[in-house]
């Protein structure tokens, strides 16, 4: 009997501990649904590479924050990973910055996730907005953190705050998620490249290709580059202060 005690206590301990090496991951359900990927071609400032399809989501589990450095720093500790450098902005809730898409993707396996598709970004963005910002028709510095020297469609000026700022400083976009438009750039799972335009269910881009896709604009961007439809890339072992992701689920 003593014996089987031990043996339980030893197994709870264990379990415990292995629990402890991973973050604790704030999820939103995003149910499914249609929607109009890509931007209208009177949007301003659009480019030729958003050309509007009609998508078909299935329901998905998102991050409700970009991951930060205290969620980055235990998979670090655990894989024996160097950690990213902070710029001196703070770690802690501040997303994590300085990771390549290898980084995101590695540490999106090693959580049992993965990195959003960019159809499945763009959907959970807009959050059943048809405007060029989940916001509406225009961006403030009070709604996210990009360079507020460049406004949209002329709008006023605002605040260029030069740095990230901790995950959730500002409100959630209709889904609940915080920080799709700026703080950071979202790497996502696809090969950049022209869009199909044929009527798509969940599509994950091809299979193969140079650049990976990433979205969302970042603290030191336009309020351009920070639309629902904008879309960048970059190489996937490439990293920067301005960019950082955010994972999905399905289970």
């Amino acid at each position: 009997m003593k014996k089987l005690t031990l043996f339980l206590l030893t197994c709870f301990f264990v379990t415990n501990i292995t629990a402890q090496t991973k973050p604790q991951i704030e999820w939103v359900n995003i149910p499914g649904g249609i929607f109009i990927m890509g931007s209208d071609t009177g949007e301003v400032n659009r480019h030729d590479d958003e050309a509007q399809l009609q998508v078909t989501i299935s329901a998905f589990k998102m991050s409700k924050y970009e991951i930060t450095f205290e969620q980055y720093n235990m998979f670090c500790k655990a894989t024996g990973k160097v950690k990213p450098d902070d710029k001196g902005w703070g770690q802690g809730k501040h997303p994590v910055i300085n990771v390549s898409w290898d980084d995101a993707n590695a540490f999106s396996e090693w959580m049992g996730c993965r990195l959003p598709t960019e159809a499945e970004w763009e959907y959970a963005c807009r959050a059943g907005s048809d405007t060029p910002f989940n916001t509406g028709d225009n961006l403030t510095t009070s709604q996210a953190n990009y360079d507020g020297n460049y406004p949209y469609n002329n709008n006023v000026k605002g605040k260029y705050l030069k740095k990230t700022l901790a995950v959730g400083s500002f409100a959630p976009n209709a889904f609940g998620l915080y920080d799709m438009h700026g703080n950071v750039w979202e790497w996502c799972s696809d090969f950049y490249s022209d869009y199909s335009l044929d009527l798509q269910t969940n599509p994950k881009g091809p299979s193969s290709g140079k650049y990976r896709v990433r979205r969302g604009g970042g603290w030191g961007d336009s309020s351009q580059a920070c639309r629902s439809a904008f879309r960048d890339s970059g190489d996937p072992s490439g990293s920067g202060t301005g960019i950082g992701f955010r994972i999905v689920t399905n289970n």
